[in-house]
């Protein structure tokens, strides 16, 4: 298997996990089939049209290659019909988010890489790609963004980045060491959300108010 092929075959399993996870966030709201199939749609490539705008690839190949569009529909379509047999809607979303935050980010790396981004652009561009679906399928369902909560995923995409980037600069950017990164990533935010890792929070103090002296005694 060339190179190219299991770039697009890890692309194309990144764009069924994440079109899954918005798919049953959609469900978990109610939204009709064609609300299900569009969030899905949106979750599953938002991040790559960023990320292929950004390193001037253009038409995106969300709208170049037919099998983009493709797998993200039937997966959506398959979370539809299938929705009564997947117990725990909420644990389903999460753990194809994970999913697909660890394959869009070594996707994202890679290709921002090979279009001769510099090592920090790449890692940028990488995390983007990740979290860019995530953050439109939390929006259109009426959520809170992941990546701005205190939760640690847009700290895992980066982290996974920067481990694609030192790969490919050692020349070990293979798929034995994209997997283990790509498994860290998904490790990283399961063990973050299970043991409720967060990133610091700025603390709200309230004012100091002034404080008097007792009352003059009258005379």
């Amino acid at each position: 298997m060339t190179t190219s092929t299991a770039l697009l075959l890890a692309d194309l399993t990144g764009v069924a996990v994440f079109a899954a996870s918005g798919a049953s966030a959609a469900v978990a709201k109610r939204l009709d089939l064609f609300g299900v199939a569009f969030v899905g749609f949106v979750a599953a490539l938002g991040g790559g049209i960023f990320r292929d705008l950004v390193i001037d690839e253009v038409p995106p190949l969300a709208f170049a290659d037919w099998r983009y569009a493709a797998v993200a529909a039937v997966a959506a379509a398959a979370v539809f019909w299938l929705h009564p047999q997947l117990v725990r809607l909420r644990t389903t979303v999460l753990v194809l988010d994970a999913a697909g935050l660890a394959l869009f980010t070594v996707t994202g790396t890679l290709k921002a890489l090979d279009a001769q981004v510099p090592p920090v652009g790449a890692c940028l561009i990488g995390m983007l790609t990740a979290i860019g679906g995530g953050l439109g399928r939390d929006l259109l369902t009426g959520e809170i963004p992941v990546v701005l909560r205190r939760e640690i995923y847009a700290v895992a995409a980066l982290v996974g980045s920067i481990g694609v980037a030192a790969l490919d600069a050692f020349g070990h950017a293979d798929a034995a060491g994209l997997t283990v990164v790509a498994v860290g990533v998904f490790a990283l935010r399961l063990v973050s959300l299970r043991r409720r890792w967060s990133a610091p929070v700025a603390t709200m103090r309230p004012p100091r108010t002034g404080t008097r002296g007792p009352a003059p005694r009258p005379r």
